[in-house]
């Protein structure tokens, strides 16, 4: 399929696709017109970079799972180096939502005190 055909099929932009070549981690070999030349494999490779983009992955923490896709792997988390990405990527939720954790427990330490100065109670 052309490049506009991958685009509809995957619901984004031919410039999204053009970027992720740019990138490196959507591969176009061109037929001997010059165009580019898709098929299901590279679909396959663009619904994993978006699925994981709507989780919060940025696009280079999309490369291992790519290149486990390029490895013939039916999922882009079957390989190491995946799994070592949603590792780090749960570790850096986890610090988040301590950091979140604390902010809210100064909140409402706050609140308490203005409640209290103003004879509110809880």
């Amino acid at each position: 399929m052309r490049i506009g055909e991958l685009a509809s099929s995957a619901g984004i932009s031919t410039k999204a696709l053009r970027y992720y070549e740019e990138r490196g981690l959507l591969d176009a070999p061109r037929r001997t017109n010059g165009y580019r030349d898709y098929d299901e494999s590279h679909l396959r490779v663009v619904r994993e970079i978006q699925t994981l983009q709507e989780v919060g992955f940025a696009l280079e923490d999309t490369r291992p799972f790519v290149e486990c896709l390029r490895a013939g792997y039916e999922e882009g988390d079957s390989c190491p180096d995946a799994i070592a990405v949603y590792r780090r990527k749960i570790a850096e939720v986890e610090a988040y939502l301590a950091q979140l954790n604390v902010v809210r427990d100064e909140l409402r330490a706050k609140l308490a005190d203005a409640r209290s100065r103003r004879g509110e109670g809880n």
